[in-house]
């Protein structure tokens, strides 16, 4: 069965030559030439993976993403940008971005890295979590809900990503000890690179937002080593 992309990018000749690189590669591609109607196509239908170019009329690719990771948070996404500048690759990282590539590159490069998102999005999918669906899980204060992605405390209920509930339950799996930070990004990331390592660092602060109203809980950096998540009961 073949993988459905989105694309979402405003120049035409390139969209043009990359849409039927794509296809040639046993891709089924649908192409948005604005930020606007990708969205309005992404609502409509599944896709296996998003590529989004930053720069776009109506929305850009930035406002895009956060619009599809709301609606789907489990779409994976890589951007697309002639900028160079390492406030957009943090920026990418920050939105969840699967990866970050400048143009130009090469067309089987890109290939390659879609292929590995997707095999590495199947796989995280079935890690850990499938097989506790439906537990409840105590963490400190917090109620850790699974199948419906969702941390509880004090009456207050907030929604969470898959990325998120599938690296709290791994730290909170191998709380009060040290965990190599090759441990993590094998497990939850799939790969141990720069950019994943990246990605992490970024989920990293996004998960101890979600968990800091229970003092008690802590996610402590080891300089070079990796993380302790240390719970005092």
């Amino acid at each position: 069965m073949e993988k459905r992309i989105l694309l979402a990018d405003d120049d035409i000749d390139f969209g043009t030559t990359l849409k039927k690189y794509l296809e040639l590669n046993k891709f089924e591609v649908v192409w948005a030439k604005d930020g606007a109607e990708a969205l309005e196509v992404f609502k409509m239908h599944a896709f296996d993976i998003c590529i989004i170019d930053v720069m776009m009329p109506k929305m850009d690719g930035f406002k895009l993403s956060k619009k599809i990771s709301k609606k789907n948070p489990e779409t994976p996404f890589l951007f697309l940008t002639a900028r160079k500048t390492k406030e957009d690759r943090i920026k990418g990282l920050s939105l969840g971005a699967d990866d970050y590539i400048s143009k130009p590159f090469e067309v089987e490069e890109l290939i390659l890295r879609i292929n590995n998102i997707i095999k590495r999005t199947k796989q995280q999918k079935t890690i850990t979590l499938d097989s506790k669906k439906n537990e409840l899980i105590e963490i400190g204060k917090y109620i850790f809900d699974i199948d419906n992605l969702s941390l509880s405390i004090n009456n207050k209920t907030t929604k969470i990503t898959e990325k998120e509930a599938q690296l709290i339950f791994f730290l909170n799996s191998n709380r009060n000890k040290l965990i190599p930070r090759e441990d993590i990004l094998e497990k939850i990331w799939g790969q141990n690179d720069f950019f994943s390592g990246r990605s992490m660092d970024v989920f990293i602060t996004r998960v101890r937002k979600r968990l800091k109203d229970d003092k008690n809980i802590n996610i402590k950096s080891v300089r070079g080593v990796g993380l302790e998540f240390l719970i005092n009961d």
